[in-house]
Parts: C-alpha cells; sequence; structure tokens
C-alpha cells in the first residue's frame, strides 16, 4: 500500500512539475502601413497544434506553450505573411509587437482621396493611378528635396526644365504645356500662374503619404486648370504611435540634404511637422563656365494640428513655409568674380507660405460635410544682370461639400470659391498685373448600377471674372463629365471616361518662364479662355500563376482637343504677345503598363508611351516642340522587407522636335539604387544617369555671346551623372 502511495506522489509531482512548465504568449498585430490594429489574424506555432487569432484589439493569446524555441507564424487575407523566433520561457513576459505588410497584390485596395468619394482604385469609376509606400520611399532616395523623380518616372508625364541654369521645370501630361495641369497638395491648387516654373522644385517628398494622379478631363471637383490632368501630393496624417523619420543625404554634385518627420496622435489631439533644408553648391559638368545646377539654399516647414472633439469630428490647422534662393549663369560671377567678359547670372528668390485650415463632419454613417480652406502668399523676384521681374501672387481657395450614400449612389455637391490675384514689384507702371474670382457650383453621382457596372456623372458651373490693365471679362462655363467603371471578372475590367474644361487667360507659361518675361505685353482684350474636350479608354488584367508568380497590364489610349489655344508670338517691335489661335491643339496617344511580381520580392514594372501631339493651327511643321513620340521606362527591383534592396533602372527617350523644327537625338538612360536596412537604421546609395547621358554631350546649350547668352531649348538631362547616398533614420 505505501508502495502505491508512492507511486501517485510521484506522479502527481510530474504532472504538476509538466503543468508549470506551460507557458503563455501574448501578441499584438498591427497593419505596417497605418498603425491600425489587426482582427482575425491567424497565429499559430510551427510544427504544433498551438494557435489563435487576434481579437479586435489586434491581441492573440498562445496558451500552454511548452519550453523550447519555437516559430511564430502570423497569417492575414490582403498582408504578407510574417514569422517570429521566440524562446520560451521569455526572459520578459513582454506582450509580443508584430506589423504586417499589405500584400503586393492588394495595392489596388488602397483608398483615394482625389476622387472624394471614399473609395478603393479598385472600385473607382475614375482612373486614378497612385505613387505609395515603399515606391515613394524608393523616390525620396533619389531627389529628397523634391518630387521631381517621382514625375520623371511616371508613364504618360514629363517633367520639361525651362531654365539652363538654374534647373526650373514645370509638369507635362501627355504633351500638353504644364498650365493645363493642376497641380495639389492635400487637395489644394496652390501651386499655378507665377509659381508654376518652381512648384514641383518646392515640394519635400518625406511627408507624403501617396501622389494621386488623374490624366485626362478632372473639370468637375477641380474647375479650371485641370484639362490634361490632376497630381495631387498627399500628406501623411498622425497615428497613435509616435513616428520620426529623418534623412540625410550628399550627393557627387554637391547637394546636400538634411530632413526630418515627426507625427503622434494623442487623445483629442495630433500632430505632424515636417522640417526639410536643402543647400547646393554651383555645378559646371561641361566645364564651360556657365552652371548646369545652381548655387541654392532653401528649407521648408510644415506643422499641422489636429483637433477630434468627438468621434465624428476632425478640425486641422497648418501652415507651410518654403524659402529658397538660388543663383546661376556664369561660375565666375556666382563666386563673386565678376568682370567685362563674366556677367551673366540668372537669380531666383522665392518665399511661399500657405495657411490650411480643414473641417470634416460626420453626420452619420452615410454623410458629411467638409470644409477646406486656404490661403497663400508667393512673393518671387527674378533678377538677371539685365533685367528684373518680381511680384506677389496672393491666392484664396475655399471649398464646401456635403457628401451622402443613398441606395447605390454616392453623391457630392458643393460650393468652390477661388480667388487669384497677381501684383508686379519694382516697376512704376505694373501692367502685368492681373487678377481673377471663381464661384463655382458642383455636383457628381457615383452610381453602383450592378457589381459590374458603376458610373459617374458630374457636372460643374463656373463663373469666372479675369482682369488686367486692358480689359475685365466675365464668362460662365458649363462642364459636364462622365466616366464608366466594367469589372468585367475579378481579373479584367475597363473604364471609360470624357468631359470639358477651360483654362483663363494667363502670362504664366513654359515659353514666357524661359525668357524671364523680358519684352512681354499685358494681355489685350482680344483674348478669351480656351476650352479643352477630352477622354480616356482603358483595359486592365492581372492574374496569378501558381502561388508565387502575379502579373498585370494596363493599356490606355487618351485624346485631348485644346480649342483657341493661346499662343505666344513676337510682334514688329520684338515685344512677346499672347493671342488665341482658331484651330486646336490635339494629343492623343496610348499607355501601356505591364507589372510582374515573383514571391513579392522581384518586381519588374515596364511603361511604353506613344504620343502624338499637334498644333493644327500650323500650316507646317504642327509638332508640339519637345514632345518625343515613344517613351519607354523599366524598373526591376528586388527587395526584402527591412532588410535590403536593389533596383535597376532605364529609360529610353525618342526624337523631338525643337522649336525651330530641328530633331534631336534619341537617348537612353540608366539608373541603380541600393539599400540595407538595420532595424531603425538604413543607408543607401543611388547612381542615377550613370552612363552620363546629358545634351552638352551633343552641343553646348549656351550660346555665345558669353556676356549676354541664349540658351538651346532643354531636351535632355543638363547635369549628367548624379551619385549620390545616405542615411534614413526612423524612431
Amino acid at each position: 500500500m505505501k508502495k502505491i502511495i508512492a507511486l501517485l506522489l510521484v506522479v502527481m509531482v510530474c504532472i504538476s512539475s509538466n503543468v508549470k512548465a506551460q507557458h503563455t504568449i501574448v501578441t499584438k498585430v498591427f497593419n505596417h502601413e497605418n498603425d491600425e490594429v489587426l482582427q482575425g489574424v491567424l497565429i499559430k506555432i510551427a510544427k504544433t497544434n498551438i494557435r489563435t487569432v487576434t481579437n479586435e484589439n489586434g491581441v492573440g493569446v498562445l496558451k500552454n506553450v511548452p519550453k523550447g524555441n519555437f516559430k511564430i507564424e502570423f497569417s492575414y487575407t490582403g498582408f504578407e505573411s510574417a514569422s517570429v523566433q521566440v524562446t520560451v520561457p521569455q526572459a520578459k513576459n513582454d506582450t509580443l509587437i508584430v506589423a504586417l505588410h499589405n500584400h503586393e497584390e492588394e495595392l489596388e485596395e488602397v483608398f483615394v482621396q482625389s476622387t472624394r468619394t471614399s473609395r478603393t482604385i479598385k472600385n473607382s469609376p475614375t482612373r486614378v493611378e497612385t505613387i505609395s509606400g515603399e515606391e515613394l520611399d524608393e523616390k525620396n532616395n533619389m531627389r529628397p528635396a523634391n518630387v521631381s523623380m517621382l514625375i520623371h518616372e511616371s508613364t504618360g508625364m514629363q517633367l520639361q526644365q525651362t531654365s539652363a541654369t538654374t534647373g526650373n521645370a514645370s509638369i507635362r501630361v501627355q504633351g500638353l504645356d504644364g498650365r493645363y495641369t493642376q497641380l495639389l497638395k492635400d487637395g489644394y491648387p496652390n501651386f499655378g500662374n507665377f509659381a508654376n516654373g518652381l512648384s514641383v522644385l518646392e515640394i519635400p517628398p518625406l511627408d507624403l503619404k501617396q501622389v494621386e494622379i488623374i490624366k485626362g478631363p478632372a473639370s468637375t471637383l477641380y474647375g479650371g486648370g485641370a484639362i490634361a490632368g490632376v497630381v495631387n501630393f498627399i500628406s501623411k496624417t498622425p497615428k497613435e504611435k509616435l513616428e520620426g523619420n529623418f534623412i540625410l543625404n550628399q550627393s557627387n554634385i554637391g547637394q546636400s540634404n538634411i530632413a526630418g518627420y515627426l507625427q503622434q496622435k494623442k487623445g483629442k489631439f495630433g500632430f505632424t511637422v515636417l522640417a526639410a533644408y536643402n543647400y547646393s553648391k554651383a555645378y559646371d559638368v561641361d566645364k564651360d563656365d556657365f552652371s548646369e545646377i545652381p548655387k541654392s539654399n532653401n528649407y521648408t516647414i510644415h506643422p499641422r494640428l489636429f483637433f477630434y472633439p468627438d468621434s465624428k469630428t476632425t478640425i486641422t490647422i497648418g501652415n507651410n513655409l518654403t524659402q529658397s534662393n538660388s543663383k546661376g549663369g556664369d561660375m565666375q560671377v556666382i563666386k563673386g568674380n565678376s568682370s567685362l567678359g563674366h556677367v551673366y547670372f540668372e537669380k531666383n528668390t522665392t518665399t511661399r507660405n500657405t495657411v490650411t485650415l480643414e473641417a470634416d463632419r460626420k453626420i452619420n454613417s452615410d454623410s458629411r460635410f467638409y470644409l477646406k480652406q486656404s490661403f497663400s502668399t508667393f512673393n518671387r523676384n527674378l533678377q538677371t544682370n539685365n533685367h528684373e521681374f518680381a511680384g506677389l501672387s496672393t491666392n484664396s481657395y475655399t471649398d464646401l461639400s456635403y457628401t451622402f450614400n443613398k441606395n447605390n449612389h454616392t453623391i457630392i455637391s458643393g460650393l468652390n470659391i477661388i480667388y487669384d490675384d497677381f501684383k508686379q514689384h519694382k516697376v512704376t507702371n505694373a501692367f502685368l498685373n492681373s487678377k481673377s474670382f471663381t464661384t463655382g457650383f458642383y455636383a457628381q453621382d457615383t452610381w453602383d448600377v450592378s457589381e459590374i457596372i458603376k458610373i459617374e456623372g458630374g457636372l460643374r458651373v463656373d463663373n469666372v471674372t479675369y482682369k488686367n490693365v486692358n480689359f475685365s471679362k466675365n464668362q460662365t462655363f458649363v462642364l459636364p463629365r462622365v466616366s464608366v467603371l466594367l469589372n468585367y471578372s475579378n481579373h479584367l475590367s475597363s473604364r471609360i471616361g470624357a468631359g470639358l474644361g477651360y483654362k483663363v487667360p494667363t502670362i504664366f507659361t513654359e515659353e514666357t518662364e524661359a525668357m524671364h518675361y523680358n519684352n512681354l505685353q499685358a494681355l489685350d482684350n482680344s483674348v478669351t479662355s480656351e476650352r479643352s474636350v477630352g477622354g480616356t479608354i482603358d483595359v486592365n488584367y492581372k492574374n496569378k500563376i501558381g502561388a508565387d508568380f502575379q502579373y498585370s497590364f494596363n493599356i490606355m489610349y487618351f485624346l485631348t482637343s485644346i480649342n483657341k489655344p493661346l499662343i505666344l508670338e513676337q510682334n514688329m517691335q520684338n515685344l512677346f504677345v499672347f493671342k488665341n489661335e482658331t484651330k486646336p491643339v490635339i494629343s492623343n496617344g496610348i499607355e501601356a503598363n505591364i507589372k510582374f511580381i515573383y514571391k513579392n520580392d522581384l518586381k519588374l514594372f515596364v511603361g511604353y508611351t506613344l504620343l502624338d501631339a499637334k498644333a493644327i493651327y500650323k500650316t507646317v511643321n504642327n509638332f508640339i516642340a519637345l514632345t518625343p513620340k515613344n517613351k519607354l521606362n523599366f524598373v526591376l527591383m528586388y527587395e526584402k522587407h527591412n532588410n535590403f534592396k536593389l533596383g535597376f533602372e532605364g529609360y529610353y527617350s525618342d526624337k523631338q522636335y525643337l522649336s525651330n523644327g530641328t530633331k534631336t537625338p534619341n537617348f537612353i538612360e540608366l539608373g541603380f539604387l541600393a539599400e540595407k536596412t538595420w532595424k531603425k537604421l538604413t543607408v543607401f546609395i543611388n547612381f542615377e544617369n550613370f552612363t552620363d547621358e546629358r545634351q552638352s554631350n551633343y552641343k553646348r546649350v549656351v550660346n555665345a555671346p558669353n556676356t549676354n547668352p541664349t540658351f538651346d531649348e532643354i531636351w535632355n538631362h543638363t547635369e549628367g551623372r548624379v551619385i549620390n547616398g545616405g542615411i534614413k533614420i526612423k524612431l
């Protein structure tokens, strides 16, 4: 009997010991892209039956885990799987924090803001292209100072340099002049007119969440100027978790960049702040004693405060200040060694300040009011050795909209008021002064007819008064627009869209920017607004081969016709004047994009543009200058999340016509980048245009005499090869 009792005691001790050896692991799972908790994530210990799923707080508890080394696996639909090695028992009973990355196949599920319907790209009848996430981060490595690289690499878009010595540039969409594209920052159109040639150079990319591009007419929501399309640069908003990003960069051509971004939401308040400083030495790559890159420095500071008085209301106040000065031209003048043979320079000094106020009020789950208000000033002084042009551009933008859902309809209606005033400085007779006042009413209905068909129809009515020293005019524009989405299957879809647009007369174009507004005459009473009609048709297909290989392609046909185009001419007194032509400018062509992804690590993107842009009003040589007929770009990327990244890219540009009828050579540029990450530290290096493709390889851009030079039109790179590298730090 004693032996039996002793045996039972031994068994009980063993059982007790075994029970004590069972442990618990607590996990919490977030979305890496927005720090939101994820409910329903499957968590399991490899090679065991121990598993759980996360609750509404993103928390999952693994129970009865024995001692040992284990791999915990995390999987969730739409996200990349992840795994973590743990040793049980843990040294500390801390919660295991895991962040899952969006699956590449689900990138089309990004919500777009530019259509104002809170829809995903997949379900939006309006065709919207997005640049977000890691692609933005990659472009930030290349050009931390501004967003020019984002535009340069987008199919159907072109960054047109307007100055050989200072690098000023504007954005062209589908071959059309930059004034026909509406640039927005968080939905605010504060970058046009006098600021247009510098705008893309004064937007740092570090605080951007995504960039949204609408190609073709987008006048219902954005009014005048949205003829070729809309580019909306969207800033990040604060999250519960403190986030900080910092970058330091240096290039071989003397460009230095430092920038930082911080954000956090806590209780009823939140904040974001961006601070960036960029410095560049003057750089003369071809040793002709004229700068390709000016000596410059600029800084940006952009704080925003967020107030959440209740769960349905968000109020945002922001102020974006950018100051910049640059000096290009004769290298001796830039160095302070002016003499009789060295006098030419081009100097830009700018101050841009934008104050914004937003109020977003959700009435219920189906309706909301939204108020956007901005007040912007842009003060610029443009000076050469024999000419000075300076002015202050003031812009006020107000938009009040109401959105509601009823049955299968999402309806937006709103009032839009825009005031724009340009005043010329430092002249006794400021004859180039101008102002405009626009009142617009708009309505848009997005109708989910079925799972297959979705229709978006909109109408805008704008009343515009614009005037200068010579005249005052008032015009009313009625702008209908329609888009249709056809979802044939989960793999195949297409979109058809068309609409009208307009642009009131302006002296601020790519041509007048290039000539520094010298000898330019004010618009006279004969000019009238340009009007447009345009449309796009596209087809999208995506599929998978097995579990590892994904592919997709998109092909789009576009057509835009601009009637009564405003054209710059030189008169008998060698003065430059604008007039409307009777015949149109027509741009049409094809864009095609192909994407291949293998195991979410190896990615190939190929884009092609076929462009036929013509000035029909010309009897001979009716080409649009500086528009290559064929462009091809590709990016090959191999990456491991939070580990390393290798990329190779190439661009082919076809022959282009210059204004004098001369045809340029075609050219190819190649680039390479590498990046390595250790936890919160990333080191990167970028070889941009490492084959040193540049215009001065073919002919000198600066034409004699050096004391009063003229410059060839820019159709190629001017600075040549650029090597830059730096570090990024995340908090």
